[in-house]
Order: structure tokens, then sequence, then C-alpha cells
């Protein structure tokens, strides 16, 4: 697996995955809400438009490879410097890789980045209340919930409530991936 900065070069991958798992993805993508000026974004114009906040470090954004092929992303979005070092993780993948354990070693690895190099202290993640696959991804590393938005975010065409989780670099000084992979390893069979 392999994580990397998202680049035009990905623009005929993420059209395939994109289009193959409309369905799989539809119910937790953003939308624009109806009398926004906004208009929704092509591949081009999502990597400009993240390119451009990369630039100003308010956003980064990752390609996740995995078996030497393009299945999915990770943004860190909203980074905000200054006595807050904040930013929140949102992030999605082809339903083919489901469930193998590929979105719990990219959001580590992001967070990690995150809290290390970037220097961040705190980062949240919001999850739709039914999206089991999202929120067993912040089980698996150990993110703590900390409230309840209602209406939170425009997706799948209306205001969302979600679920709020964080952690901070406190909260896990040995890094998230260490504490992922320590915790898998105690969870084997076999191992008492």
């Amino acid at each position: 697996m392999l994580l990397r900065p998202l680049s035009m070069r990905d623009a005929a991958a993420w059209r395939e995955v994109r289009v193959r798992n409309s369905d799989w993805l539809r119910p937790w993508d953003a939308t624009v809400p109806p009398g926004s000026r906004q208009r929704p974004r092509s591949f081009r114009g999502l990597t400009r438009h993240l390119g451009r906040l990369a630039r100003e470090g308010q956003a980064m954004p990752f390609a996740i490879d995995y078996r030497g092929r393009f299945v999915g992303q990770v943004t860190v979005n909203n980074i905000v410097r200054g006595s807050a070092l904040f930013a929140s993780v949102g992030y999605w993948l082809d339903g083919a890789v489901a469930g193998e354990g590929i979105m719990p070693v990219s959001v580590a690895l992001t967070i990690d980045h995150c809290f290390g190099p970037v220097g961040l202290h705190r980062i949240e993640i919001a999850i739709r209340p039914e999206n089991s696959n999202s929120l067993r991804v912040v089980e698996k590393l150990q993110i703590r919930e900390v409230g309840y938005a209602p209406r939170y975010l425009h997706i799948d065409g209306d205001w969302r409530d979600h679920r709020l989780f964080a952690i901070t670099v406190e909260e896990c000084p040995e890094g998230v991936l260490t504490r992922l992979l320590r915790s898998s390893s105690d969870s084997s069979p076999g191992t008492s």
C-alpha cells in the first residue's frame, strides 16, 4: 500500500473508480447545497482546487495505491494554524477492496504525518451515523467520539447529521499506525 499526493496523473484511474463505485459512494459523498453558486467539480477542477489549498497550507490530498493501482483518497481539510493546530480528515475507498484494512492504515498514516512533520495537534473525523464502514475505521484506530452535529454537512442531496471523532497528539505519542498494528497483533488468533 502507498499513500502519496494526489495528482493530475490520477485522472483516468480516479474517474474509473468513482464511476464503478457511484452507488457505493453516493450515500457518503458531499454534494452542493441548493442555492450555492459553487458547481460540482470535475477531477481536473477538484485537483486544481485542492492543489491551490495545499500550496496555501490549508489541505493535503492523498491518493491511496494498493497493489499498484489507485483505490481511493484521504484528504486533510480545513487546516488551521495559530493556537488551534487543527484539521479534519475525510476519505473514500473503492468498494472492491473494502474490508482489507486499507483505510485504517491510510488514515493512521495521514494522522501520523499531520502530528509529525506537519505539526498539528488535533485531527477530527465527521461520520454519518449510518456509515458502518467509516465507523469501523475510527473504532480500529481507537479515536474517541467527541460529539454529535445535527445537519452538519450536505451529503447525498441533503443536510446530514454526523458523529464527531477526534484525536490529539498527546493521546497517541507512539503514533496511530503503531497503535493500530499493535492492537491488530494483540487480537490475532493464537495471542493471549
